[in-house]
């Protein structure tokens, strides 16, 4: 059965800031759809097969890469807790996942 996903308020103005980021390079929404696309359909697979992503150093919160990105989520019973989207390309030590 899949969980269900819930997105923190962080994680949800990141992936906005992103999309927005790419809408504003490109003159154009359609890269910024397409990855919004991706990013949900890797959330569903998450959704039904948690373990999927890989292992961090914070206990239950995992990572899965999509394209230059990392996408941080915490596994708690039945339900997905995205964290964080992560610019892979980005100063690591900037990172704050919780």
């Amino acid at each position: 059965m899949a969980k269900k996903i819930i997105w923190t308020q962080k994680a949800q103005a990141e992936r906005k800031e992103i999309l927005e980021y790419w809408k504003n390079r490109n003159k154009s929404t359609v890269f910024s759809i397409k990855l919004n696309k991706l990013f949900i359909e890797h959330l569903r697979k998450i959704a039904l097969h948690p373990n999927t992503g890989r292992n961090t150093d914070i206990k239950n919160v995992k990572v899965k890469i999509i394209r230059d990105y990392l996408l941080f989520y915490e596994v708690i019973e039945d339900e997905i807790i995205v964290l964080c989207i992560w610019d892979g390309r980005r100063d690591p030590d900037k990172l704050h996942v919780k």
